[in-house]
């Protein structure tokens, strides 16, 4: 059973009862050596370096045995910090219901590979894709459909993203972004009509029903520029664009824009 500390009062029922424990086992091991050494009769007449022995035997045994108690329940209390620390961490940067990276873990993760794409003087490729109509899906076929619908979307980008090595999350309600290293305008503009046309093959099911959805995505490619807020905007004006134009369709952001934006 876990031990539950939380107010001062426990603080000092548990130190209490380590005190207890540490005292009890100095004196079973103290009584266990003195016998040993010195035997069982209180009137026999001993040696001194017999006594300066046994207490030397004594005070290393006893010292090391509680420590090593103490170092190895240290050591246990360290790891599990260390695992719950990871597991906060993760849950804080994951999207609980696709397990893709969310905005934040999105953002942690692509500042570093941006930084790393400047000094190797290598293009980055932002794509911002949006699930057309997903209000209207919502509302005709209620929010567990929709539920599916951004499971599914996302397992299509959690493939592409080990297929080629991007980096995918959701970045909030019906957006995803993707963000790729070292890729040309024209190898991003195929990678982001295989991600639509993907999600467009693909029959999203809840129950009874079964319906194919479509997806926009704006991209852009930027050279030179570490600023990802600044990325993430002109890829979000390609979005809007593609939204505008009629949706399930992919729209470039103009690589001047940065420079004007």
């Amino acid at each position: 059973m876990s031990i539950q500390i939380t107010t001062h009062g426990d603080v000092l029922r548990h130190t209490a009862r380590r005190v207890a424990v540490a005292s009890s086992l100095s004196i079973v091991l103290t009584t266990a050596i003195v016998l040993t050494y010195l035997g069982s009769n209180p009137a026999a007449l001993v040696r001194t370096g017999d006594v300066i022995v046994m207490s030397l035997v004594a005070a290393t045994a006893i010292s090391a045995m509680l420590s090593g108690i103490l170092s190895y329940r240290s050591a246990r209390l360290m790891q599990q910090l260390t695992l719950m620390r990871c597991e906060l961490s993760r849950i804080s940067q994951t999207d609980q219901l696709t397990g893709l990276l969310n905005r934040r873990g999105f953002d942690e993760a692509a500042l570093p590979a941006l930084s790393s794409a400047y000094h190797a003087g290598l293009p980055a490729v932002v794509f911002m894709c949006d699930i057309d109509h997903f209000k209207s899906i919502n509302d005709r076929f209620g929010h567990e459909f929709g539920d599916r619908a951004l499971i599914e979307i996302a397992g299509v980008l959690r493939h592409f993203s080990r297929t080629h090595g991007a980096l995918v999350a959701r970045h909030g309600g019906e957006e995803f972004s993707v963000l790729m290293i070292g890729i040309s305008h024209e190898q991003a503009e195929l990678y982001a009509e295989e991600i639509r046309k993907t999600c467009a093959a693909r029959e999203i099911r809840s129950g009874e029903i079964c319906e194919r959805l479509t997806i926009s995505i704006g991209f852009t490619v930027a050279r030179g520029e570490t600023d990802l807020a600044h990325i993430m905007r002109i890829a979000d004006q390609a979005l809007y664009t593609a939204k505008r134009q009629g949706r399930d369709r992919v729209v470039r952001a103009d690589e001047m824009a940065l420079v004007a934006a």
